[in-house]
């Protein structure tokens, strides 16, 4: 999705949000357990937009008008090299609803996990902010 990846890039988390669906559902590289809803996603995604260190999208796959996509990206978390994909779904209005993210090698995922776990209560925190 490209208003996704340009957002992304240009590093504006608030029109990161604005393309979340309500009912969106994060599915993290690093938990078992899917997030749903658009608090707890905007709020991971401010998250990991904190963690990540020179983050760069490397390739975009699908169709640019249908309503799944793959962007694969790079990035490093202190000292370990990652490499990844976030999978898309837009529902009909054009608005994410779905959204899973991979990410390789184990040391990458494992030093994802522990940067994003040092951060949860401040995520927990933003997700309740956003619910009001």
């Amino acid at each position: 999705m490209r208003a996704f990846r340009e957002a992304v890039e240009a590093q504006d988390m608030d029109a990161v949000e604005a393309l979340l669906a309500e009912d969106v559902v994060f599915t993290s590289p690093v938990v078992f357990k899917p997030y749903p809803g658009k608090a707890i996603t905007a709020a991971i995604l401010h998250g990991v937009a904190r963690v990540f260190e020179d983050f760069r999208y490397v390739r975009e796959i699908g169709d640019p008008d249908g309503s799944d996509s793959a962007l694969m990206f790079a990035a490093r978390v202190g000292d370990r090299e990652l490499t990844g994909c976030d999978f898309i779904h837009v529902n009909e209005e054009g608005l994410i609803d779905e959204l899973t993210v991979m990410v390789r090698p184990l040391s990458g995922a494992q030093a994802l996990q522990a940067a994003m776990g040092a951060q949860f209560e401040r995520i927990a925190k933003e997700a309740e902010a956003r619910l009001g």
